[in-house]
């Protein structure tokens, strides 16, 4: 169990930051959905939060995700946020309330096969990488036309928006222009919704840069290190 008193200032420190950058893009607190990266955190840690209020849970592996499923009940919402394989897609299906890292069609393919299955249509995100790096998972920019026509030919899935993991940089202000440029692609997506495309959400936003993703329009976040502090990898 991580210190409480610590996580409790962590939070407090959270709230605080949403709210003034949810106001400087003109909207409230109420308008961002925190979410919680819970991935190696202990499930302890992971109820003392939920007890506060808080159920929204990011995990990054399947096996992490279903096996702390079942600790908890149907109120949390599982948001699976890291690279997805294919073969590991029927394990999530029938518990997730959304999947951040759509990164191929072949991928999305494969969630609507599984999804259809269980009769469930299932919200996706695109993951999409701004910044082009090589180490990054994410379909680049100009490839998201081609990405939506082909998508609506899957109706167990429904795309409710896009994901970006900026690059890390100390100075939060020279990824400013990839959270620009992702919020402007949502917008003119947005205008041309179609029976499975509903944009909502724009996931954009981690510690290190969670405010000036706010201010660029990100109305979902996903912090770990800022709530539970720094994890330790075996």
């Amino acid at each position: 169990m991580l210190e409480q008193k610590l996580i409790d200032e962590n939070i407090k420190n959270i709230i605080q930051n949403i709210d003034k950058a949810a106001k400087k893009s003109g909207r409230s607190l109420e308008d961002i959905t925190l979410i919680a990266v819970s991935k190696t955190v202990d499930v302890e840690s992971m109820k003392y939060i939920y007890q506060k209020g808080f159920n929204n849970f990011g995990e990054n592996r399947v096996q992490e995700l279903t096996k702390k499923f079942t600790q908890f009940d149907d109120k949390v919402n599982w948001h699976f946020i890291g690279h997805l394989q294919r073969n590991k897609v029927k394990y999530i299906v029938d518990k997730v309330k959304l999947i951040h890292s759509v990164d191929s069609i072949r991928l999305l393919k494969e969630i609507n096969l599984q999804a259809k299955k269980i009769g469930r249509q299932i919200p996706v995100l695109v993951q999409v990488n701004v910044a082009k790096e090589e180490s990054k998972f994410g379909i680049k920019t100009n490839e998201i036309k081609d990405f939506m026509r082909e998508a609506v030919n899957y109706s167990n899935i429904i795309i409710k928006g896009f994901m970006m993991i900026a690059p890390y940089e100390e100075d939060p202000e020279k990824v400013r222009p990839f959270f620009m440029e992702l919020r402007e692609i949502y917008d003119k997506i947005k205008k041309k919704e179609r029976h499975n495309i509903k944009m909502q959400y724009l996931s954009m936003g981690m510690t290190n840069d969670y405010t000036v993703a706010i201010e660029e329009g990100s109305n979902m976040i996903r912090i770990g290190t800022g709530i539970f502090g720094k994890r330790m990898y075996s």
